[in-house]
């Protein structure tokens, strides 16, 4: 097998394999001449059944590797094995940006060097006649030295080059971050389309969130073609208006109306922050890709630190798909109304005599969660999470349940802040809150059908978020060989643009399931993503057909599906 670890490929060694996306590989290979190690990208085996595309791909290779900036990534050398193009990049220990920010915040002035650093690599590529295409938090790798690099124009000179076969098999550009024009599928694509990008990295940074996420990608590039720009202070009241202007001007749906170029983007964009003088107990939100939404009914989390090495691709070492994230629901302070709520509570608990500490450390607790029989002080706390309105708050308290080895009690709690989870749209951390009460609780997922079926509808909605990595390994350990993992996973690969991962997992869980709902849905989607609408719309007929038998979430998500199909501008 080529590319395989330990294999030679011309002069290089290759040692592991480091990532799989959209369109290439990533392999970190030894080249032992030189006596250094080096990332090599694999293109998409569909640039193989390009016609003369070999040919091509070196013309255009030798464009790129001639893009020689600081804030570039370098190319080594470029060539094919067995047919197979492949580029040479330099290696890069660091973590990417979008790794960064799931560290914690950035402050103003390394958020500001970023930016400066990618603009000026971008500007310098524009100069030389070539585009990125995919400007987005992953493809800007930081380095422990400080450089800061912006990774993959050779797959997007790549991707030019190749288009026609290309496109009919993997997605060209990441759904959160493409232009309207390369949304529609333009191939005549100018500097314009890299300003709406990148103004989509400076809008979540400012913000706390990219401005169009929904539970399809084909729904996320319909917003970015037809959906009006939410206005970022309506998302986050903190953005100044000179910051927002900047934004609206650069993220403008006709390219004409954006930015003239990156170059005019960056300053408008660095006067704009000067300018706002934004509070300094503010700037590390206001400039952190990790803040919380700000906005009722949206979510927040605080991914755990991810220090591994990348590659060129911008792809973490070991694993190229999985990412883990932690979700801490630990409260600032408690609203006015959850204070009127618990003094409520309060009193009712203390109404009851039965209620009291002293009753509560003496009661045995229950065997499971689904145990009919609770003792007075349980049946108070029952009542304690039931009441509870806000999720944050549930969460907080299942994790003070859970310290105090109270874990029947915790594992209610944390299904209680599922539902709350799920009811606002925040998909991974209900998701983590059911899986939570799953690890305390295993009795749950045998005895209560309506916590299963939720948290799948929690999985399954929150695959377009990179948290679901985690989400597919920690229920993996708990209940594996479920065959709905392989229907989720697939889906979160196809929300990547790696869609070659995503039919051999789905016909491997409709061998486990046979006629699958949830499976043949996400084949539906990769119909209608791949560019034909009327196979997806014949399963999608087929499979509304049988809606009888489908929770209400799932309906409800089939029509939207097929609305999309005939949506009109």
């Amino acid at each position: 097998m080529s590319f395989a670890p330990g294999e030679n490929v011309g002069p290089y060694r290759i040692i592991e394999q480091l990532g799989q996306g959209g369109m290439a590989s990533v392999f970190k290979a030894y080249h032992p001449a030189l006596d250094r190690f080096v990332a090599i990208k694999v293109l998409h085996p569909a640039f193989k059944k390009e016609p003369n595309f070999l040919s091509r791909f070196q013309r255009e290779a030798r464009v790129v590797a001639k893009l020689e900036h600081p804030n570039i990534v370098p190319i080594y050398d470029f060539a094919e094995h067995e047919g197979q193009p492949y580029l040479v990049m330099k290696y890069i220990e660091g973590v990417t940006l979008k790794a960064r920010l799931n560290q914690g915040p950035l402050n103003k002035e390394e958020a500001l060097n970023i930016v400066q650093a990618v603009g000026n690599a971008l500007t310098y590529a524009h100069e030389r006649g070539v585009l990125h295409r995919d400007v987005k938090p992953s493809n800007i790798l930081l380095s422990p030295d400080g450089s800061i690099y912006l990774a993959d124009f050779g797959l997007a000179r790549m991707a030019e080059a190749g288009a026609s076969t290309l496109s009919k098999d993997v997605m060209l550009g990441t759904p959160q971050y493409i232009s309207p024009e390369q949304a529609k599928g333009n191939i005549e694509l100018h500097e314009g389309t890299d300003v709406y990008s990148f103004g989509v990295v400076l809008y979540e940074l400012v913000v706390g969130r990219v401005p169009f996420n929904a539970d399809t990608p084909f729904s996320i590039i319909h917003d970015h073609i037809y959906t009006p720009l939410p206005l970022p202070s309506a998302v986050n009241p903190n953005v100044p208006g000179v910051t927002e202007r900047v934004l609206l001007k650069s993220l403008a749906k006709d390219p004409a109306d954006r930015f003239d170029s990156v170059q005019a983007l960056v300053g408008a964009f660095s006067s704009a922050v000067a300018e706002g003088k934004l509070p300094a107990e503010m700037e590390t939100r206001v400039l952190g890709a990790a803040s919380e939404f700000a906005s009722s009914g949206e979510k927040s989390s605080h991914p755990e630190k991810d220090k591994q090495p990348v590659t060129a691709q911008g792809e973490s070492s070991g694993s190229g798909s999985r990412r883990k994230r932690r979700w801490p629901w630990v409260a600032v302070g408690i609203s006015s109304t959850l204070i009127c709520l618990f003094v409520f509570l309060l009193a009712l608990s203390s109404a009851k005599p039965e209620a009291s500490e002293s009753a509560d450390r003496a009661d045995p607790p229950p065997t499971s969660l689904g145990q009919e029989q609770e003792s007075p002080s349980e049946q108070v706390q029952t009542r304690l999470v039931e009441a509870l309105t806000d999720p944050a708050a549930a969460y907080e308290r299942a994790e003070q349940l859970a310290g105090g080895g109270r874990n029947v009690l915790a594992a209610q709690a944390f299904v209680r802040a599922g539902e709350l989870f799920l009811q606002q749209e925040a998909f991974i951390e209900s998701a983590d809150s059911y899986l939570r009460a799953l690890e305390l609780d295993r009795v749950l997922f045998e005895q209560r059908e309506d916590v299963v079926s939720k948290f799948t509808q929690a999985a399954f909605l929150g695959a377009a978020d990179e948290g679901i990595w985690m989400i597919l390994e920690r229920t993996a350990n708990e209940a594996e060989g479920w065959p709905i993992l392989l229907v989720i996973e697939a889906r979160a690969h196809l929300f990547v643009g790696e869609v070659d991962h995503t039919i051999p997992l789905l016909e491997q869980a409709l061998r486990a399931e046979g006629d699958d709902v949830l499976a043949r849905t996400v084949w539906a989607e990769f119909e209608l993503l791949q560019g034909d609408p009327a196979e997806a719309e014949r399963m999608l007929g087929e499979l509304i057909s049988q809606q009888e038998r489908m929770p209400p979430w799932l309906k409800e998500h089939l029509h939207r599906m097929n609305r999309a199909i005939g949506d009109e501008p």
